[in-house]
């Protein structure tokens, strides 16, 4: 069975650059629905870390993910499925499935 780390990076408060998109909160719980019906066979583990946070923010890779939405070079919810970042912002489902679709054919 594939495993999939499935890591969403956000804040209570909406990004100022995401007016009308879901919260982060809203986008993980999303995530959560909607992978497991997509890719049954899956195995995935899902984290939210707060970047506001200090005690969610652990690793120096959480530490380079909260500099580059810091820095505006990534917005929030910034999703990171098994350490790449494959959508930030207004997170849109293709996205996704064509990046563990990808994950996939790799490992096959």
């Amino acid at each position: 069975m594939t495993h999939m780390n499935v890591v969403v990076y956000g804040a209570d408060v909406v990004c100022a650059s995401c007016v009308n998109a879901p919260s982060s909160k809203e986008t993980y719980e999303w995530l959560q629905s909607i992978l497991q019906r997509s890719f049954p066979d899956l195995d995935f583990n899902y984290v939210y870390k707060d970047i506001q946070s200090k005690d969610d923010i652990i690793t120096d890779y959480d530490d380079y993910i909260v500099q580059q939405i810091d820095e505006d070079e990534l917005f929030y919810p910034t999703l990171v499925i098994n350490d790449e970042v494959v959508a930030d912002g207004y997170i849109q489902y293709q996205q996704i499935k064509h990046f563990i679709q990808k994950e996939i054919a790799d490992q096959s």
